[in-house]
């Protein structure tokens, strides 16, 4: 008998076909240098963040702990999505198999709801630590920062674990395997098969509409009782610190949110493909790279703590790196 030859096993696997930015192929340089250029500061401006954080015992509050995991959130995210990105690119499309896609897009659906999770966990800390300061150091314990930011992982990948569940008994319809996207997102994905997908679809759209509905009200609700804190805070320094340490989770949540909205809530079938991803691209290339740049511009704590691991990673570099605020 026949052993089968790695051929053979190549023909069972299905594969697809991500088109990507095909319409810019005759800018092929341009796309990809800019891409490159933003994961790179993605990537590196959030393990910044992450570093400044644990070398700095000035930030090893809840507050900076939270941002420590979103930073690594959003790491994850953009490397999920983007070198496949870059790839398709270069070479006009990227070849992708089932399972590779699926495995995409169960990180990119598990991630952005942990991402949601995790920032009403963020604005829940800032309403203790503005509304109760009293009983702050009680109730976000150490132990309690911990289970929610644990919380926020397991619960993004396991309602998504239970989308793709949904998919694996449906059938691949034959044919055509092209997408028409630069990522496996989720109409795509239910796109591939046939068969009875509305429960997918239902199952999905209600899944993904909690995780992000349902933090988002508490972020709102959370703020809403920050502010009625705040007013009540003479007019001054006080008052001025307290909406300075809700002011960058708030940049980070109205980038999150409004790129969520522009591109799942606001009708986009009379959008052309090239223009719907376009404003995909917003949300899984652009936004992960504005958490770093936030925090950096806008939290003098953050600034301090880059300025002083710029001067422990490059000593030599004591007297010249006096420019940088702090």
């Amino acid at each position: 008998m026949r052993k089968p030859s790695s051929s053979d096993s190549e023909n069972q696997t299905t594969w697809l076909i991500l088109l990507g930015f095909r319409e810019l192929q005759h800018l092929r340089f341009l796309p990809f240098t800019l891409f490159l250029a933003v994961y790179v500061v993605t990537v590196g401006g959030n393990a910044l963040i992450v570093l400044a954080v644990a070398s700095s015992r000035t930030l090893h509050t809840p507050m900076y702990f939270f941002l420590c995991h979103f930073s690594l959130l959003e790491i994850g995210y953009t490397s999920n999505i983007t070198p496949q990105l870059l790839r398709s690119i270069l070479e006009g499309r990227a070849a992708i198999s089932l399972a590779g896609c699926l495995l995409q897009f169960y990180m990119f659906a598990s991630l952005a709801a942990a991402e949601c999770l995790l920032l009403s966990a963020m604005s829940y800390d800032r309403y203790l630590a503005i509304c109760r300061p009293l009983h702050y150091p009680a109730l976000m314990s150490t132990w309690w920062c911990g289970c929610l930011a644990a919380g926020a992982w397991l619960g993004g990948f396991s309602f998504s674990a239970f989308t793709l569940a949904l998919a694996a008994p449906l059938p691949l319809c034959p044919g055509c395997r092209e997408i028409d996207h630069y990522f496996c997102d989720f109409a795509p994905v239910v796109g591939l098969f046939c068969g009875d997908v509305g429960v997918l679809w239902g199952a999905g759209v209600s899944i993904s509409g909690f995780l992000t509905v349902a933090p988002f009200l508490l972020i709102v609700t959370s703020y809403a009782f920050i502010l009625r804190t705040v007013l009540r805070i003479p007019a001054g320094r006080g008052r001025q610190k307290a909406f300075s340490t809700c002011s960058s989770h708030l940049s980070v949540v109205g980038v999150f949110y409004g790129t969520l909205i522009v591109v799942y809530v606001a009708p986009t079938d009379h959008m052309a493909p090239l223009l719907r991803k376009a404003f995909s691209v917003l949300y899984t290339v652009f936004t992960p790279m504005a958490n770093p740049i936030i925090y950096s511009l806008k939290n003098q704590e953050v600034k301090g703590a880059l300025h002083r691991l710029w001067q422990q990673l490059i000593p030599g570099q004591l007297s010249t790196s006096s420019w940088i605020p702090a």
